[in-house]
């Protein structure tokens, strides 16, 4: 087994219960400076489409990012990264803070209807927090993954662990879900989203729980070691 993180305070690090809700990213609206009949004869429209293939980062407050600025969350930071590398993808911030597996899940459509070339899926924090059963989480994130393979789409999981006070069983077993289903439906796996960010205070705001813009700075870092890959 992984060795996770030690200290007093590790058992409440990763679950939170009053989380904020983190706006998507929208394409960017332009005004046509154009005259109705212009645009007519032109076929000049009056929204600038943003036709880049989409980067949907799916998620809870991890990916909404709770406490930091919007441009300091982990969707915007990848932007950089994805803009620095010279490659024309735009990332969507479709992170809801509190969500459990089961309500992504139920939001999932708005997802497939943006035709995304790849969702980085970052979910099941909080049905530990809420204490629904390792085995209905990992059916949710099943079902996630299958659905969006076959809307196309390519799916990076983002694993998530449970501090060892909870036990070693259900710690190993709430680990292993993500390991399974990487092993059953071949998603690229970030075996630990918040590898070398939790339990560490200087890179974690006050709560102990939500990464600082640094600690999110690392995050980016685990994301795209499996990211870049794919692109």
């Amino acid at each position: 087994m992984d060795t996770f993180i030690s200290g007093r305070n590790v058992a409440v690090w990763i679950f939170c219960g009053a989380l904020i809700l983190c706006a998507c990213s929208c394409a960017r609206k332009k005004k046509d400076p154009a005259g109705v009949q212009e645009r007519a004869e032109t076929g000049i429209g009056t929204v600038e489409e943003d036709m880049r293939p989409a980067i949907v980062a799916l998620g809870d407050s991890l990916t909404a990012g709770q406490g930091v600025d919007p441009d300091s969350n982990y969707p915007s930071l990848l932007q950089r990264q994805v803009d620095k590398e010279g490659l024309a993808y735009k990332v969507l911030n479709y992170g809801v803070s509190g969500d459990t597996s089961g309500q992504g899940l139920n939001r999932l459509d708005s997802i497939i209807n943006l035709k995304p070339a790849i969702v980085i899926v970052e979910l099941g924090a909080n049905d530990g927090l809420r204490g629904i059963p390792v085995e209905v989480t990992k059916q949710n994130l099943a079902a996630i993954i299958v659905r969006l393979q076959a809307a196309h789409a390519t799916v990076v999981l983002a694993g998530m662990r449970v501090p060892p006070n909870y036990g070693p069983q259900y710690a190993i077993a709430f680990r292993d879900i993500f390991l399974d289903l990487a092993k059953k439906y071949r998603p690229p796996l970030i075996p630990f989203f918040l590898e070398s960010v939790g339990g560490n205070a200087a890179l974690n705001q006050d709560d102990g729980i939500h990464p600082t813009a640094e600690g999110y700075k690392i995050v980016v870092e685990n994301i795209w070691k499996g990211l870049k890959p794919l692109l």
